[in-house]
């Protein structure tokens, strides 16, 4: 199987967008994985990394209504592909074969 290769912080924001759903807009997206994370991210990271993976067809986009609250303002709202949900998948499986082959590989390793 030819796993699509994602940046950590791609799959991040990735994962964070198929989280969030309806929700998954630029700024809670920031909230979302500064909580996460317990650190402060820049929004210029967060719309760079949004526009790279829409370029690439992990995402799509779409505005939302205006609301009163943001001046008027819509928000753009992203949404995972189904590309995006197999390549997720995909990453997962790796990782969790990973995982389970850490025993194998260094006995005196402990699982915290």
């Amino acid at each position: 199987m030819k796993i699509t290769k994602l940046g950590e912080f791609e799959e991040l924001v990735l994962l964070t967008v198929a989280a969030l759903q309806q929700e998954a807009y630029g700024v809670e997206i920031k909230r979302e994985l500064e909580s996460r994370l317990g650190e402060k991210l820049s929004v210029g990271s967060i719309q760079s990394a949004l526009k790279r993976m829409e370029e690439k067809g992990f995402l799509t986009s779409e505005f939302g209504e205006a609301t009163a609250k943001r001046g008027g303002k819509r928000k753009r709202i992203y949404s995972t592909t189904s590309y995006a949900r197999k390549v997720l998948a995909e990453m997962r499986e790796v990782r969790a074969g990973l995982w389970e082959a850490i025993p194998q590989l260094s006995p005196d390793l402990k699982m915290i």
